[in-house]
């Protein structure tokens, strides 16, 4: 779960310690590109007038030889972001590897529109540089991709700031990207757990608790239960819900997240049809998100805050012992659900541990409540690929949070949409039938969704009893539901880690 390779800030791009440079950049118009890399560029450019536009490996007057020129292409000021100089270093440090580069360095160089464009084009060096868990164990011979990798910037001043921040990101989406994107059997609910203990040992500062116990799912955590009956039956598929706390020494304001954590969707009684199950590993990234989070925070520790994080790890099977539609469950909260469809079993396995998390919201300062979750296909549909959407109770909404969170992240590339949640996203999951509360969702065609992705997290705050902690309420509580249908990286991408970068870059200054 550590980057196994060394990231070295570098003063001189004469160093002979590398043998290839990696360089990203918005067309070399930079004013701080250095001139061996100008040069280098510019000779190239005399006889290539698609430089500009795609990756090239030149020759560089400088002990490294190899110059590995990514250009971002053209960005329009109106509609482009940072996430094209991110793109841009993955793509450079792939051809770079290609072309036998086993200790490059990167060349990074600021840019006035974005602030933090040296920050994702590291970043994106060590995405095209991670290599999934599973591969690393058939084949540890070809980890790691590279011997080392050296960092020069044009600002040697921040550079160690840089570099350390970039790898603590990095240590964290590594984690998101090992548990969300590894197949259902390496990270099965038992298997995360023990990967989850590894990367938390007691001097990380992140304190671990995990619920397995079968009675006490059900007496506590009764929707959860229901969603892990039919795997309970497996020993290496039982369900079980993890906590991760980390507390600083002056908490002002305390993060309570609920991560969904399927570790393989079948649809359950409901069974997915028509070759729609693969790519349902993915389906527990809500939770990887929230582990690589607190992965950061056990090396950051900010002293100003308090996150528990809660994985809601269960597998989502079929068979004897399956829930099915009909039931009325009632939930932690006091709440009768009628299920509707088992394939909508996120919002099942979070909705008792939001409620836990709200009794603990009530007596803790400053509290903020989150569910991130591979929730919805509509979220998707709405927003389209690379887009996490952000939605808030009232209370946070008059913080303007989402859209604090958007803004956040997007100086980062961590892509948010903002969505609302409405008074008829209430009303269509309320019960009509006697002995009835909330209904669980509604067996609707998915080209007849309306209001598809907003609908589950109003049902997250009425079957936790969160609705009752709205503005007019004694006890208000903010509260956002973060769906990563659309941002978690679909098979055979790897695993984003999405909302990680933004919630780091919200809460810890980066």
């Amino acid at each position: 779960m550590e980057l196994g390779y060394s990231v070295l800030p570098v003063k001189e791009l004469s160093s002979s310690d590398y043998d290839g440079i990696v360089f990203v950049s918005h067309s070399c118009k930079e004013d701080t590109v250095p001139e061996p890399l100008r040069n280098a560029i510019k000779d190239a450019a005399g006889i290539d007038s698609y430089i500009h536009e795609s990756v090239s490996v030149l020759k560089v007057d400088l002990p490294a030889r190899r110059l590995v020129y990514s250009p971002t292409g053209p960005l329009n000021s109106d509609y482009h972001d940072v996430r094209s100089f991110g793109e841009a270093a993955k793509t450079g440090i792939k051809r770079a590897l290609k072309s036998g580069v086993t200790k490059p360095l990167v060349a990074l160089v600021s840019n006035s529109r974005f602030p933090k464009t040296k920050l994702v084009t590291l970043l994106g060096v060590m995405e095209g540089l991670y290599m999934n868990i599973q591969h690393r164990e058939f084949c540890p011979n070809e980890f790691p991709k590279v011997k080392s990798l050296g960092v020069w910037s044009d600002d040697e001043a921040t550079l160690e700031q840089l570099v350390e921040t970039a790898k603590v990101l990095e240590c964290g989406r590594v984690v998101a990207r090992d548990i969300g994107g590894a197949d259902p059997e390496r990270m099965n609910p038992p298997n995360v757990e023990q990967y989850v203990r590894q990367a938390f040992p007691a001097s990380s500062g992140v304190k671990l608790e995990v619920v397995t116990d079968e009675d006490k799912l059900n007496k506590d955590y009764p929707l959860f239960a229901a969603v892990n009956r039919a795997a309970s039956v497996i020993d290496r598929h039982k369900g079980r819900i993890i906590y991760l706390t980390y507390e600083g020494p002056d908490v002002q304001e305390t993060l309570l997240i609920v991560g969904k954590g399927v570790t393989y969707d079948t649809g359950g009684a409901d069974i997915k049809t028509g070759g729609h199950m693969p790519g349902m590993s993915r389906d527990k990234c809500g939770a990887a998100a929230l582990a690589g989070f607190m992965k950061v925070l056990s090396y950051v520790k900010p002293p100003h805050l308090k996150v528990v994080g809660v994985m809601s790890m269960v597998r989502n099977s079929c068979g004897e012992n399956c829930y099915v539609a009909d039931e009325i469950i009632l939930s932690r909260a006091g709440v009768k659900v009628r299920v509707e469809n088992t394939d909508a079993e996120g919002r099942m396995i979070m909705a008792d541990v939001l409620c836990h998390a709200k009794e603990m919201a009530l007596n803790s300062v400053n509290p903020h409540l989150f569910t991130i979750a591979t929730l919805t296909g509509h979220a998707e549909r709405t927003v389209g690929e690379g887009y996490t959407i952000g939605m808030d109770n009232g209370p946070a909404r008059e913080t303007d949070f989402a859209y604090k969170l958007q803004m956040q992240g997007e100086e980062i590339g961590d892509m948010l949409e903002v969505s609302r949640i409405r008074r008829e996203d209430f009303s269509k999951h309320k019960a009509t039938a006697e002995g009835e509360d909330v209904l669980q969702c509604h067996n609707t065609p998915p080209l007849s969704y309306r209001r598809g992705h907003q609908g589950p997290a109003a049902f997250l705050m009425l079957s936790s009893g969160l609705d009752k902690h709205g503005l007019d309420s004694e006890k208000p509580l903010r509260y956002t539901h973060l769906d990563i249908a659309a941002s978690h990286g679909e098979v055979p991408q790897i695993a984003t880690g999405a909302p990680l970068l933004a919630l780091a870059n919200k809460y810890l200054q980066l």
